[in-house]
């Protein structure tokens, strides 16, 4: 799939301007700032800002929050490749180099296509040495059932999907089974954080703080959450498998980003994963010839590493040189109300009892050394 870069995209990334002048900024960064000051490192506001509107917001705070986030200690980083610097092609040579090392020293992980679309975006915000430490922990943890020999965890942890979507759109749902379109759309979606199919940079690294502050599953949660919001689209649609797959496949550029975050999160408090556990369970995968697999049929040309990186690049240096200003909020419905109230939960003065619930949840999935998720 080729990616396009579209630097003042129609919808904001996010209500909260740019400028050092907006108080809301000004206030979310100065608890950031506290949260990392303070003995110990308070890493439940660090998840409440990450998850709340606007996520992180630069690069130079990922850097600083999303170790924290990981629980990765950042005083003792892996040393650089040996390598001499003048032999190495930049970024290209980095990229193989984490995905060696991390590889290298877990040999129980599998590479996966689409696991250089995670990697690249944590070298370009975090560097080689940082993003090798994180990618490393997020590999064994939240990564960890992508990375199996078979794809049989993928597809159990795809089968979370059609549950959550029956609960919150019976119609759609039952449309979708109609058709038996399936989950394999969302494939792509899941195991690169959806880095692979968002073209903005800053849509992505905007899901990144929100899915690193999260429970493991909630990607899953924020695809039910797309394929909600694409109600219509999938209704108008004809009633068969390939019709409704291309569809959903084609995710659209100008999503209300803030707002599916919102109701991703509502719809975790409200359908927790131990509630779907057993449907998921129950869910029979559907068996597909892997030319069918649209989203995903890359070109080994399209998944080279330097193809990824050439393209990673460019978006941020168009963002760079995208001129300041301060991002202009888009007026919310009155009927999307009700899906902010997780989004905002970092700035306001009480937290609402589903927002704790989320942060709490997220404290208790946080990895730790001797955690191991998806059992």
């Amino acid at each position: 799939m080729k990616r396009s870069r579209s630097v003042g995209a129609s919808s904001p990334l996010n209500g909260i301007g740019k400028q050092d002048g907006d108080p809301r900024r000004k206030r979310k960064l100065a608890e950031i700032s506290q949260a990392l000051n303070v003995m110990p490192v308070d890493v439940a506001v660090l998840r409440r800002m990450a998850i709340s509107e606007g996520g992180l917001l630069t690069d130079e705070i990922r850097c600083k929050v999303w170790p924290r986030l990981l629980n990765v200690p950042t005083d003792i980083l892996p040393e650089k490749s040996g390598m001499p610097d003048e032999q190495r092609e930049g970024l290209q040579e980095e990229l193989i180099d984490i995905i060696l090392r991390v590889l290298g020293r877990n040999t129980q992980l599998h590479y996966y296509q689409g696991y250089h679309d995670i990697v690249v975006t944590f070298l370009l915000v975090l560097g080689e040495r940082l993003a090798t430490a994180l990618v490393e922990k997020l590999s064994t943890h939240h990564l960890r059932d992508f990375m199996d020999p078979t794809m049989d965890n993928t597809k159990h942890i795809l089968n979370y999907l059609m549950p959550i979507i029956e609960r919150v759109n019976p119609e759609v749902h039952d449309f979708m089974q109609q058709a038996e379109v399936g989950t394999i759309f969302a494939l792509s979606w899941l195991i690169t954080w959806f880095g692979h199919v968002l073209s903005d940079f800053r849509h992505v690294v905007r899901l990144y703080d929100f899915f690193l502050a999260c429970h493991p599953l909630m990607p899953i949660y924020f695809a039910a959450v797309i394929v909600q919001y694409r109600e219509d689209e999938v209704l108008d649609c004809e009633c068969d498998m390939a019709s409704v797959h291309h569809l959903l496949s084609q995710i659209p550029q100008d999503l209300p980003y803030e707002m599916l975050i919102s109701r991703a999160g509502d719809l975790f408090v409200q359908f927790p994963p131990s509630e779907l556990a057993r449907e998921a369970a129950q869910q029979y995968s559907q068996q597909m010839a892997a030319s069918t697999f649209k989203d995903f049929d890359l070109t080994p040309e399209q998944q080279r590493p330097d193809t990824v990186l050439r393209r990673r690049r460019r978006e941020r240096q168009a963002l760079k040189g995208a001129a300041a200003g301060a991002m202009v909020a888009t007026a919310q419905p009155t009927t999307a109300r009700r899906f902010v109230r997780l989004a905002v939960m970092g700035l306001t003065v009480a937290l609402g009892a589903a927002a704790l619930t989320l942060v709490n949840t997220a404290l208790e999935w946080a990895p730790k050394l001797d955690l191991h998720l998806f059992p």
